[in-house]
């Protein structure tokens, strides 16, 4: 014999159910409004008291600022430099910036501030000499010859193999000069987590979408190992007209960029370790997001 539930317990049910879907949607539609919001971060406290005194001067330069100076790469004189976090990265990074990349928007600072040792850069078309390093390079571009993190290590290897040490083998070819740069050694790869890997570089372009063409171009990037990143949602405040939402900042590109390398290449779980990088990112973040739903004309001042 068979019954069917009262149809008290059949409405408690579906209420029930109604109300999981009505808190899973609440708890979706916050993380989406606020993605960076499980990030492991220091303490913004600095941050906060730096953005409540106004623009403070420039040590070096003396320039008037605000958290940093985007020309020296430096905090100002109201954001000490000891309570800014400093990145350990598993690689160097070099960026290579496009002339006109207005140095006060651009987000490629925010690394060098961050993970001085390990970034460099560069102003186009100033660019390093990768040819004899080929092998140990790579630069993040998405098109037809990518390939995916994953697929870096073998891709690289190859090359090892089949150009012997990777230097160029034909003495006629000119080598083009390249600008020195401060920390220029590659980082100790020694360390039994870094084996398995023979990326040592990896290039970030800083520009907008149209300006890129210009500088991937260039005779010196040619033959490098391009990379895609996955596909992930910007979060940036200063989105290029027209352009999809996966089009991503540069501090944005290098973190996620990093995510990736340290579970698919280093094969370890990812604990928050470069989280810090979007130290200044988030933080401005939350203040453009709170200027725009207050609309206070005079914070809106201090985030431009």
């Amino acid at each position: 014999m068979s019954f069917s539930p009262p149809v008290f317990l059949k409405e408690s049910e579906e209420n029930n159910s109604k109300f999981v879907e009505i808190q899973q949607a609440q708890t979706t539609s916050t993380v989406s409004e606020d993605p960076l919001q499980n990030l492991c971060l220091a303490s913004q406290e600095v941050l906060q008291k730096a953005q409540q005194s106004g623009r403070s001067k420039c040590l070096r330069c003396g320039g008037s600022r605000m958290f940093y100076c985007y020309t020296c790469y430096v905090p100002v004189e109201n954001v000490p430099v000891e309570q800014i976090p400093l990145v350990k990265l598993p690689l160097k990074i070099d960026i290579i910036k496009h002339p006109k990349e207005t140095d006060g928007k651009s987000t490629a600072v925010h690394a060098k501030l961050l993970a001085p040792e390990f970034v460099d850069i560069y102003t186009y078309p100033c660019i390093p000499e990768y040819e004899e390093k080929d092998h140990e390079v790579a630069l993040v571009f998405p098109g037809p010859k990518s390939v995916s993190i994953k697929d870096i290590s073998s891709h690289l290897q190859k090359r090892v193999r089949n150009n012997g040490s990777g230097k160029n083998d034909d003495p006629d070819k000119p080598s083009v000069k390249r600008k020195k740069a401060e920390g220029q050694d590659v980082c100790d790869f020694s360390d039994s987590k870094w084996k398995g890997t023979t990326l040592k570089r990896i290039i970030f372009i800083d520009s907008t979408w149209n300006q890129t063409n210009k500088i991937f171009t260039d005779e010196r990037l040619q033959g490098l190992l391009q990379v895609e990143l996955k596909s992930r949602k910007t979060c940036f405040w200063r989105h290029q007209k027209g352009k999809p939402d996966t089009f991503l900042s540069t501090i944005e590109a290098i973190y996620y960029f990093l995510v990736d390398y340290h579970t698919d290449i280093l094969k370890e779980k990812y604990i928050g370790q470069y989280d810090n990088l979007l130290f200044f990112y988030s933080f401005m973040y939350q203040l453009v997001k709170n200027v725009r739903c207050s609309g206070d004309k005079e914070t809106r001042k201090l985030t431009h």
